[in-house]
């Protein structure tokens, strides 16, 4: 009797949600838009876009789980800015480097010597800003593991968004999706709901929004928006795999982007690599298309 009453519950629940995603309103023009701009990507590509002002939104593949390569990065903010939330870390505290903390590669924090301190905001600074993925990793354990992140996502409600490396039971999980997966819906999800202040307190939602403002990273979507308008944004790449998510807070339309893509077969480095070049040609459409109005 129990388990038919739960199962009822469950149908219930995904009805209604499946409800509320159906009733968004579509603008079809920009879809037909966006359908024509990656009919001939070579790779799989998902895109949301949401005009924040009106609600009108474009979803393509948009509940199709992908690598978030740095992306996974704002699952970690949530973790430590949680921890601050608590009292449990203070974001000016002074925190000691260790040369255990070293993962290879070009980052600033990597440079460090053994036992120089530094304040846990300008770490996160370096994880936001540059994508330092020894900082990363650092706060990654800091927010109490992976494991603990995933169940701070879960309880917030995002039940595709995962961090995977260095978090037991997500093995498989890191071998397909590298250190975190998402959806470009819950990805652009989460910059909304930091947007309108409803994860944690405001407070932490603007610390947030101020941290995600400062992207070195701003030759791809990023460069196609003047550069006197307000982005929060996050990218990540591997070879098979460049995303990018925007909240374009423009006077008239703000509105939310995330371009994920996994499977390319372009795998080059350069400025010219297929997915870069998508990348920036939707964020220019779409900048055409709300933004400027």
């Amino acid at each position: 009797m129990y388990r038919s009453f739960f199962k009822g519950l469950i149908f219930l629940m995904i009805l209604g949600q499946a409800r509320v995603l159906s009733a968004q309103p579509k603008d079809k023009r920009l879809q037909l838009k966006l359908e024509a701009a990656i009919r001939d990507f070579q790779g799989d590509i998902g895109i949301y876009v949401k005009n924040l002002r009106n609600g009108k939104m474009v979803a393509i593949g948009a509940d199709s789980l992908f690598p978030t390569a740095s992306m996974v990065k704002i699952p970690i903010l949530l973790g430590i800015m949680d921890k601050i939330e608590k009292g449990e870390l203070q974001y000016h505290g002074e925190l000691v480097y260790r040369d255990s903390l070293l993962y290879p590669g070009s980052d600033i924090l990597g440079s460090f010597k053994d036992g120089e301190k530094i304040e846990l905001s300008k770490v996160l600074m370096l994880m936001l800003t540059t994508s330092d993925n020894t900082a990363s990793l650092w706060l990654q354990s800091l927010a109490g593991t992976g494991t603990r992140i995933n169940q701070l996502l879960d309880s917030l409600g995002w039940k595709a968004t995962r961090v995977n490396s260095r978090t037991g039971g997500r093995e498989q999980d890191r071998v397909r999706y590298g250190w975190g997966q998402t959806t470009p819906r819950e990805m652009a999800g989460l910059f909304e709901a930091i947007y309108d202040k409803k994860i944690f307190s405001p407070a932490a939602c603007e610390r947030m929004m101020r941290l995600l403002g400062r992207n070195y990273w701003d030759e791809e979507g990023l460069s196609q928006v003047p550069p006197t308008i307000e982005v929060f944004s996050k990218n990540g790449a591997v070879n098979a795999s460049r995303s990018e998510t925007m909240l374009v807070n423009a006077k008239k339309n703000p509105y939310l982007i995330c371009i994920c893509t996994k499977n390319n077969k372009d795998e080059s480095w350069g400025k010219h690599n297929e997915a870069w070049e998508l990348t920036r040609n939707i964020s220019k459409m779409v900048w055409e298309y709300w933004g400027e109005k």
